[in-house]
């Protein structure tokens, strides 16, 4: 039985390595659930335990306000991410999800970073 959204979703996020950042769309794209960011952020805020500094707005925006926004940049630099201006440098540090298709049928995603020195 192939796991729910919202599992596919947490996995995703678990997958992403220390360094590297995707935004919420892509998130969802690669849970196999696109357009539903929003779904994305919620699940961030239920589930405990998340790496949810590395989950970003399209074009590497920080969408947290206050201190929260802080926190995240904070984190996020302390791993090593570079900024650019006000944004993180998608070029640099996003982590890109690629689909392979198993023997049975169902997509397994396989982490593939473009990490540049």
């Amino acid at each position: 039985m192939p796991e729910d959204k919202r599992a596919r979703v947490v996995r995703c996020i678990r997958a992403l390595p220390a360094g590297t950042v995707s935004s919420y769309g892509a998130l969802a794209k690669a849970a196999g659930w696109p357009g539903a960011a929003r779904q994305v952020v919620r699940i961030l805020h239920q589930v405990p335990g998340l790496p949810w500094h590395r989950v970003v707005g399209s074009g590497g925006a920080i969408k947290l306000s206050g201190e929260n926004a802080a926190e995240q940049k904070f984190r996020l630099r302390m791993e090593g991410v570079t900024f650019r201006g006000a944004r993180v440098d998608m070029k640099r540090h996003e982590f890109h999800f690629v689909k392979e298709v198993s023997s049975t049928q169902y997509p397994v995603l396989r982490a593939q970073s473009r990490r540049r020195p």
